[in-house]
């Protein structure tokens, strides 16, 4: 087993279950709808919404993005506590954002709407966080520093801050989903290339 494989062990599994909790409450949230619209679960209407399910998606796509990058920083990784420790701090952070994307109790809201802009900002937060995590990482390494200093990439990181900037600013509806649906396509146009 390579030092790589050791550690990106741990990466895995825990950025593995940010994906499980992104799709688990995506799955609660569907089953609670096909109940309401059936009329199985009684109460209130419920609606899903489509806030939370592009939220959903954007997290899944960073998601992606960080996992992806873990391969490319591969021949540079080397086991030690301050590598383990950085490895499960920031696989936990991108966790805990993935854990809100979803209300536990769907049943609570009667549109999700009101859970995603409860928790978008922190959501986001977060990911920008680790955004600037993944930079400052990627810049302490003399032998990438020189790959990463490109206009492209730079470009598409402010883009992408620049975007979830604006969602932590605006509240307002349209602005979230039409902001949504540009930082997901922004990170398929990325992934295509």
């Amino acid at each position: 087993m390579t030092q790589f494989e050791f550690i990106f062990a741990l990466y895995a599994l825990l950025l593995g279950l940010s994906l499980v909790e992104v799709l688990s409450g995506l799955g609660r949230t569907l089953e609670l709808r096909f109940a309401r619209d059936a009329g199985d679960a009684g109460g209130k209407g419920f609606s899903i919404g489509w806030l939370t399910p592009l939220l959903a998606v954007f997290v899944i796509l960073d998601l992606l993005s960080f996992w992806m990058f873990s391969w490319s920083v591969q021949p540079l990784v080397k086991v030690d506590a301050r590598t383990l420790l950085g490895v499960v701090c920031f696989a936990s952070a991108y966790y805990l954002a993935a854990r809100l994307v979803f209300p536990t109790d769907p049943e609570r809201f009667r549109n999700l709407d009101t859970h995603y802009f409860r928790v978008c900002r922190t959501v986001l937060g977060m990911l920008i966080a680790l955004v600037f995590v993944q930079w400052a990482y990627l810049l302490s390494i003399e032998q990438v520093r020189d790959q990463i200093m490109t206009a492209t990439s730079i470009v598409l990181t402010l883009v992408l801050l620049g975007l979830m900037g604006i969602l932590m600013v605006v509240r307002n509806q349209r602005v979230h989903a039409i902001v949504l649906v540009a930082l997901c396509v922004r990170y398929v146009v990325v992934y295509l290339q």
